[in-house]
């Protein structure tokens, strides 16, 4: 099953980083967050990866296109003839996995660009996130329960942390102020999504975002599931999410580094 990652957006929420890169090449830890996303899914048996590129899109055609290079102990011989190979790879330690970037336009909405791989992903099932995400969900499972229900999509439904404090009100007097938890906010789309290619038929265009129309068609029609998760799930909209991600990533305790435990 192939592993579509939707990375073509402008990033503008965290413009400190991405006025120089794609949002999904802001790194953690010294490896670019699609990466992370990327090696979850390895873990779990899943190598072949078709990415929704756009906004400067050469940045992440560049990065896989000297992958094996960075990922490799390396001599450079100059004194060779021209026509031998220079290079000698001494040791390297690189996925195996095959990755397709698509350049899927500047200003198209994600529905669009979706649309615009289907020759990639052909007339079967495909995995789909998106490319500023992490997550600890056990993908095998998420695709168990696609495949027991046999509806159209299956979409990982998360509990994201509170950011704000609870007042819980007696009229206009405060009973008591305490941290918001997970339990004080509703399941919302985590990406993590299991996609039957039926879903082309709902989209339209370049125009069509896959969250409006198609996702509320699907849902209206009974052919949205939700995989509840309530462990660790993290967006990466803000610095201040990048933060977060550094710190839990340099305790050597990040919960979506699944392939090391």
């Amino acid at each position: 099953m192939k592993v579509v990652l939707l990375a073509g957006g402008y990033g503008t929420r965290i413009s400190e980083e991405s006025q120089f890169r794609p949002k999904p090449m802001i790194e953690i830890g010294g490896k670019p967050i699609l990466w992370h996303i990327m090696k979850e899914y390895l873990h779990y048996g899943f190598d072949e990866f078709i990415i929704c590129a756009g906004y400067k899109q050469e940045y992440i055609k560049n990065y896989f296109a000297h992958y094996f290079l960075q990922a490799s102990d390396i001599s450079f011989d100059f004194r060779v003839e021209r026509e031998k190979d220079h290079r000698e790879i001494h040791t390297s330690s690189f996925e195996p996995w095959k990755v397709t970037v698509v350049d899927t336009g500047l200003d198209t909405m994600t529905g669009g660009r979706i649309k615009r791989i289907q020759p990639y992903v052909g007339d079967e099932p495909f995995l789909l996130t998106y490319g500023d995400g992490v997550c600890d969900v056990d993908i095998r499972r998420t695709v168990e329960f696609h495949r027991s229900h046999g509806k159209l999509v299956t979409m990982t439904a998360v509990k994201p942390e509170g950011r704000f404090g609870i007042l819980d009100l007696d009229g206009d007097r405060i009973a008591s102020f305490r941290e918001k938890s997970k339990d004080d906010v509703g399941y919302i789309n985590g990406g993590y999504m299991v996609v039957e290619p039926a879903i082309f038929d709902y989209i339209d265009g370049d125009d069509t975002t896959l969250e409006r129309k198609p996702l509320e068609t699907i849902a209206d029609e009974g052919q949205l599931m939700a995989f509840k998760h309530n462990g660790f799930w993290q967006c990466m909209d803000t610095m201040r999410d990048r933060e977060k991600l550094e710190r839990l990533w340099a305790s050597g305790e990040a919960p979506w580094k699944v392939w090391d435990k």
